[in-house]
């Protein structure tokens, strides 16, 4: 089963961020770690993934940086920052308080009408 990306869309920016937190990285290998950590049921659109780094780099969020040929292609790394990290955490809280809300909405035994 497929996650529609309508639950996820508006989340990107803290996807990023969470996978940043762990490592330094570059948009096909956090792609590929999106992938696996969902079972293959969720990855960003390449657009969608570059546009978000664009906007995170604007907003000091994150930084980025070319690695080293010497290991192959030459990729642009992204790192996040403190702010960012800031930021994760913000977007973790709004996060979690809607997951409870859309939780009591979805939960069947949930009846205001009665």
């Amino acid at each position: 089963m497929s996650i529609a990306s309508d639950i996820l869309r508006g989340h990107t920016d803290g996807i990023i961020l969470a996978r940043l937190c762990k490592k330094d990285s570059y948009g096909y290998e956090i792609n590929k770690s999106i992938q696996k950590i969902t079972g293959n049921t969720y990855e960003l659109k390449e657009a969608t993934l570059y546009t978000a780094f664009r906007r995170l780099e604007e907003a000091g969020y994150i930084v980025s940086y070319w690695g080293n040929e010497l290991t192959g292609a030459r990729r642009r790394y992204y790192s996040i920052t403190d702010s960012g990290r800031e930021m994760l955490r913000s977007l973790r809280a709004e996060w979690e308080e809607s997951k409870r809300s859309i939780d009591k909405l979805m939960d069947e035994s949930f009846d205001t009408d009665n």
